[in-house]
């Protein structure tokens, strides 16, 4: 009886034709839902793979055929732009600014997101949705009062003057995300930790940093990405060109060789290349992220 019922589980997942068919949970969607997922990937990377390859054409071959292929392929152009100090010099600024943006988002966002998502205070809801409404305020509101506060505090021309108001500006990104994650932690796991000894600082780095770990790199991702393009922050900030970060080292570039347009693909390319390798290699642990912090 047992053999039969399976022989007819088989073939009815084979089929009639002898073809296997998908299991009945499986859902491809709408071919009409692919077509434009595909038009808009091809629009978002079309600009992209121009500039990349336009940095291995020459200027003639730009200039007589804008939209054709490099022929042949030259890669004079990005050697040049990778041995000039001028590059360099605005990588390590950027990373620089980057990654004290990243680690003070970080550090003062789990901070925050903690009392807010564990405790109970007056107020609590009123300081949350401040955070929230930081969403919607864009740097170029600010820039202006923004511009006089650092000047006021001595950090123009200087990486802190940047670094500081972009944690500022990632808290309420890191905020938002961060507080699913910490509130869906269990607090009879933090009695058991208390019942054990632990105080409520080492829980939290023993036990809700690590739980809440995919959230953390979330947030660090995107403030890194979010430092790395910053051009409005800068440009007003930033007055000596040995301070200057990449997406400022790009104008310059453009403004000094103006004229020669595939060694400015070139440095575009170069400039925005370790943003697009940094966010692919963590593009799953940004969705997973985003996907707990939903959840929860």
């Amino acid at each position: 009886m047992t053999d039969t019922l399976k022989t007819s589980v088989a073939i009815q997942a084979i089929g009639p034709r002898g073809r296997r068919r998908a299991p009945s949970g499986v859902r491809w969607g709408s071919p009409g839902v692919y077509l434009v997922a595909l038009i808009l990937i091809t629009v978002c990377i079309t600009p992209i793979l121009y500039i990349i390859i336009g940095g291995f054409r020459t200027n003639s071959q730009i200039t007589n055929d804008p939209s054709g292929w490099p022929a042949p392929w030259e890669i004079a152009n990005y050697t040049d732009v990778l041995g000039s100090s001028e590059f360099w010099t605005a990588m390590v600024n950027s990373t620089i600014a980057a990654v004290g943006t990243t680690l003070g988002a970080v550090i003062l966002g789990v901070m925050a997101s903690y009392v807010i998502a564990r405790y109970d205070f007056g107020g609590k809801a009123i300081m949350y949705s401040f955070f929230a409404a930081g969403l919607m305020f864009p740097i170029t509101v600010a820039i202006t009062p923004l511009y006089l506060l650092i000047r006021n505090l001595g950090l123009v021309n200087s990486l802190g003057g940047i670094i500081l108001p972009q944690i500022a500006f990632a808290l309420p990104t890191t905020i938002i995300i961060l507080v699913p994650f910490l509130r869906a932690i269990p607090k009879e796991l933090e009695e058991a930790a208390s019942i054990d000894g632990a105080s409520r600082l080492g829980f939290f780095w023993r036990m809700v940093i690590p739980l809440s770990l995919p959230g953390v790199i979330t947030v660090g991702i995107l403030a890194f990405i979010g430092s790395w393009n910053g051009y409005m922050l800068p440009l007003f900030i930033l007055n000596d060109a040995s301070l200057f970060t990449l997406p400022l080292g790009v104008q310059n570039f453009s403004s000094q060789y103006s004229v020669d347009t595939a060694r400015v693909l070139a440095y575009t390319s170069l400039s925005m290349l370790p943003a697009l390798i940094f966010f692919s290699m963590f593009e799953r642990r940004i969705v997973g992220g985003l996907t707990g912090a939903v959840k929860g």
